[in-house]
């Protein structure tokens, strides 16, 4: 291998999310070494590599970080969510940095124990926090006054067909619900914009959709989520993903999927978002389900 070129292992490569981190690693110079996955439909590797190596069981990487010390220099996290704290923990511990899908974890416990794996194998956990590479986000926050209250809308209607409820991602305990699986890239971001969490409350909560107010420190928030396609406005087929700020309409549809290489430069760069930028929204997902649950 190339001196300029890091090797990845990358956990989850049969995943709808892997083809954004493969196209990543690609065009970021860097090459995918192995790929894990219980599901073998992962011929998209070919477009990357025949020299591959491929597993479709945990015991097997780990066998192979033993016999191959620091032949991947990354491990990328693609897995379902539910499995993201104990596959980020094998890649920490086999000596790489780790490069995690959102949500990093589904409980506010795991990113305690997460923080003391990073601690003593001395490796970095990075997480995937794409809005923040956004362009229009991004200079939103630089248009942003540092004081006073803003009045938010955030709306986000993105369909999602029957599969959806019936796959681990609609599964409470696997995907953490809507507000991990779909919100927490939109809670990380209003928090990067508006300042810490104060308070906050659900209007509905539906497996399809949920919606609530959420107090941040210079912003009243009114949110909406939904996988249900009836919530959008007529004649609309395309997801909308769409802020309000006082009186400026902001539509950040556009790039919104293609935002994963920037995500990996500002990593390969060391100037990633780690454990501690991901806490905050985390812990508020966390606190949502957990109310949900308890009533």
């Amino acid at each position: 291998m190339s001196k300029s070129k890091s090797g990845f292992v990358l956990i989850g490569a049969g995943g709808y999310i892997a083809p954004r981190h493969m196209k990543a690693i690609y065009e970021t110079g860097n090459k995918i070494v192995v790929a894990v996955d219980p599901s073998d439909s992962v011929g998209i590797l070919d477009m990357y590599g025949h020299d591959i190596e491929y597993f479709s069981q945990e015991s097997e990487l780990v066998d192979w970080f033993r016999d191959n010390p620091g032949t991947a220099r990354y491990t990328s996290v693609c897995s379902p969510n539910y499995l993201h704290s104990a596959h980020v923990e094998i890649g920490l511990r086999a000596g790489t940095d780790v490069i995690c899908e959102k949500p990093l974890v589904i409980d506010g416990f795991e990113i305690d124990w997460l923080k003391q794996v990073e601690e003593s194998t001395g490796n970095r956990v990075w997480v995937v926090l794409q809005l923040r590479y956004h362009p229009l986000i991004i200079a939103l926050k630089k248009r942003l006054k540092k004081s006073g209250t803003h009045n938010v809308k955030l709306r986000y209607i993105t369909p999602r067909g029957k599969w959806y409820q019936s796959s681990w991602k609609g599964c409470e305990e696997k995907g953490g619900g809507l507000c991990t699986n779909i919100g927490i890239h939109f809670f990380d971001m209003l928090i990067w914009l508006f300042g810490p969490v104060k308070n906050w409350c659900t209007t509905i909560n539906l497996g399809t959709t949920v919606a609530g107010h959420l107090a941040l420190d210079r912003a009243e928030v009114e949110w909406f989520l939904s996988v249900d396609g009836n919530n959008l406005p007529e004649g609309i087929t395309d997801p909308v993903r769409s802020l309000q700020i006082d009186d400026e309409y902001i539509e950040f549809s556009k790039g919104f999927t293609n935002l994963h290489t920037s995500v990996y430069q500002g990593v390969l760069n060391q100037k990633g978002h780690g454990i501690g930028d991901a806490e905050p929204s985390i812990r508020l997902v966390s606190e949502i389900r957990s109310k949900a649950i308890n009533g």
